[in-house]
């Protein structure tokens, strides 16, 4: 197997253990799930990239992590907004 395919395997799997466990807690939360979710494919990224070379599938993970950082950045202001009690109109 390459490195890619266990990577894949291994995020499929931390994925659906986060899943259960929420469920089992009674706990979903969709926020917490897509920040986990984020922070294990940048870590598995980091991982199974080479040092020296740019294979074909890192060219586009820029965007991915730019719409990861501004994901973590709406969430950590809803709830910093949450515990200042401040409300938004659109929400």
């Amino acid at each position: 197997m390459r490195k890619e395919q266990i990577a894949v395997i291994a995020l499929a799997a931390w994925l659906t253990i986060i899943s259960i466990f929420m469920l089992l807690a009674q706990t979903f939360d969709i926020k917490i799930f897509l920040l986990l979710s984020i922070i294990s494919f940048l870590i598995m990224l980091k991982l199974i990239t080479p040092k020296y070379i740019s294979p074909g599938y890192t060219r586009y993970t820029r965007y991915i992590i730019a719409a990861g950082i501004v994901l973590f950045g709406v969430i950590v202001a809803l709830k910093v907004m949450e515990i200042l009690d401040l409300e938004i109109g659109f929400l």
